[in-house]
């Protein structure tokens, strides 16, 4: 005979608890901005361990996709990050402009950073859109996906800002050109006569140090967190 799971009321109870607080939450409503989401995300996740935080984290990035607008990927790698951590809501768009333009109508749009396409490079006369997020989101991670949304992202103590030049130099040239200026930066990937660079910190486009970086067709694109 099957034999009945004992009771458990402690857990229970500890369930209850977190799906009442889920709701309150979700009754809060969202952040104005994605630097205020970081900024409250680090302090939530600073005593965690890491089964800790990879569950609060997806607690929130579902909660997050629930208030946040329609969400859009583009690419393999998106899917796969995006289902991760923000559940599976996403729209694959089949093209980067189908997701470009969804973020101009106010979605949220996930994009692959793939040598296949310089769709980042587009930002550059867009300035409306911006890059708000960048996955994998902790820093020993090279970045696989940025996010582009109609939001501009301020600093939340640890960023990461995204810099593209059309120099022909190498990128190792370039870093160290950056580097003479006081900039850290990482080459990311190169696409249709582009580069793009992952600059360390936050860095606004009016940055006087980007003033004799290498290139004529330059400029800075977004910044994101890093945790």
């Amino acid at each position: 005979m099957l034999a009945e799971p004992p009771e458990d009321p402690a857990r229970l109870a500890q369930d209850r608890a977190l799906a009442k607080a889920v709701r309150a939450r979700m009754a809060g409503g969202p952040r104005p901005t994605p630097d205020a989401d970081a900024i409250a995300l680090r302090s939530l996740l600073k005593d965690l361990s890491a089964p800790e935080a990879a569950a609060v984290r997806s607690v929130l990035g579902r909660i997050d996709a629930g208030h946040g607008g329609p969400l859009i990927v583009w690419g393999p790698a998106s899917q796969v990050l995006a289902a991760d951590r923000y559940g599976l809501v996403a729209r694959i768009a089949a093209k980067p402009e189908a997701a470009l333009k969804a973020a101009h109508d106010g979605g949220r749009a996930l994009m692959d950073l793939t040598a296949s396409s310089a769709w980042w490079g587009r930002l550059l006369a867009e300035p409306e859109l911006r890059v708000t997020a960048a996955l994998p989101d902790h820093g020993a991670a090279h970045p696989r996906a940025l996010m582009v949304q109609k939001a501009a992202s301020g600093p939340t103590g640890d960023d990461r800002t995204f810099w593209i030049t059309d120099s022909s130099s190498p990128a190792g040239r370039i870093v160290s050109a950056l580097g003479a200026s006081g900039l850290a930066a990482g080459p990311l990937i190169e696409a249709g006569g582009l580069k793009l660079f992952a600059l360390a910190g936050y860095v606004q486009p009016t940055d006087g140090r980007l003033s004799d970086a290498p290139g004529s067709l330059k400029g800075v694109i977004g910044a994101a967190p890093v945790f």
